[in-house]
C-alpha cells in the first residue's frame, strides 16, 4: 500500500489523519462551527452538505463552499453528501446527487469528494472521471448501520472501490458484538497487506467500535473521524482525546 500525498498531508504514513465534520444546517450555524473546528487543527474538514438546509440550491452550495474555503486555508476540504439510504439527512434523486457532486468538484473549492459505492456504475464513473480531471481526490464509501458483513464481503467492497478508481476506499459498519469489531479489524489488516494499492479508511461504529477509530496505525486504516462541535456518526470522540491516543500508539509503533 502506497501513501497518498495531498497538498501538505501524507495519508497512509504515521498516525491516521484526523477528519472533523461540519454539520450545521444554515450559514449562520456553519460559519461559527467552522471557526471552532479550525481551532482544532484537523488534517481534513468534511462538509456534510446533506445537513445543510439549502443543499438543493446549487448557487447557495457553491457560495457556502467558497466561504468555507476561505476559513480553511490550511486544511483539506472534503465534500460529502451522505445519502439517506446510508444514514444521511436528506433524500435526493440520483440525478441531483450527480449534479450536486459535479458542481462541487468543478467549484475549485474542494480537495476531496465522497462518492458512495452503491450509487450505480454510471454515476460513479462520471464522478470519478470528473474528479480526476479536476485534481480532486475520491473517497469512495459504504456504510452499514445495521450490521457488520463477513470479512470476505468487506474485502470485496473495498476491492470494488479500488477497481472503480477510488483514491481512498472507505467502509463503516455497525458491530453487534466484539467479534464484529475483530472482523472489521481483521479485514482491514488483510486489505492493507494483501490487496490495497492506496490507503484505506475503515471503522466499526458505535461505542463498541471505538477501538477501530483509534488503532488505525496498527491495523491499516489511514484516516479517522473525530468530533468537532457535533458528531456525524455514532462512536466519534472529541479530537483532543483522539489525538492523545493516536500519539501514544504512534510512539509505540
Amino acid at each position: 500500500m502506497s501513501a497518498l500525498s495531498i497538498k501538505n498531508v501524507i495519508i497512509g504514513e504515521g498516525s491516521p489523519k484526523v477528519i472533523v465534520p461540519l454539520v450545521g444546517k444554515t450559514e449562520e450555524a456553519l460559519l461559527p462551527e467552522a471557526e471552532t473546528v479550525k481551532s482544532l487543527a484537523p488534517d481534513v474538514v468534511e462538509w456534510r452538505v446533506d445537513c445543510y438546509e439549502e443543499v438543493e440550491n446549487l448557487v447557495s452550495v457553491v457560495d457556502m463552499l467558497s466561504k468555507l474555503r476561505s476559513v480553511f486555508t490550511d486544511q483539506l476540504l472534503l465534500f460529502t453528501f451522505r445519502s439517506h439510504k446510508e444514514g444521511g439527512n436528506k433524500e435526493v434523486s440520483d440525478v441531483y446527487y450527480l449534479e450536486l457532486n459535479k458542481t462541487a468538484i468543478l467549484s475549485e473549492a474542494i480537495d476531496l469528494v465522497d462518492v458512495e459505492l452503491y450509487m450505480g456504475e454510471s454515476i460513479i464513473n462520471s464522478l470519478v472521471t470528473t474528479a480526476k480531471e479536476q485534481g480532486v481526490y475520491v473517497i469512495m464509501s459504504n456504510h452499514d448501520f445495521e450490521k457488520t458483513p463477513p470479512k470476505e464481503e468487506i474485502l470485496n467492497r473495498l476491492c470494488r472501490m479500488q477497481e472503480y478508481g477510488a483514491d481512498l476506499p472507505k467502509i463503516a459498519v455497525m458491530p453487534t458484538s466484539v467479534s464484529d469489531v475483530i472482523t472489521l479489524l481483521d479485514a482491514t489488516n488483510t486489505m492493507k497487506t494483501q490487496y490495497a494499492n492506496t490507503p484505506i479508511i475503515t471503522m466499526s461504529m458505535g461505542g463498541m467500535g471505538v477501538l477501530s477509530r483509534l488503532a488505525g496505525e496498527v491495523f491499516g486504516s489511514a484516516m479517522t473521524f473525530g468530533a468537532g462541535k457535533e458528531i456525524s456518526a455514532p462512536g466519534q470522540i472529541p479530537v483532543d482525546e483522539l489525538r492523545t491516543v493516536l500519539g501514544i500508539l504512534n510512539k509505540s509503533m
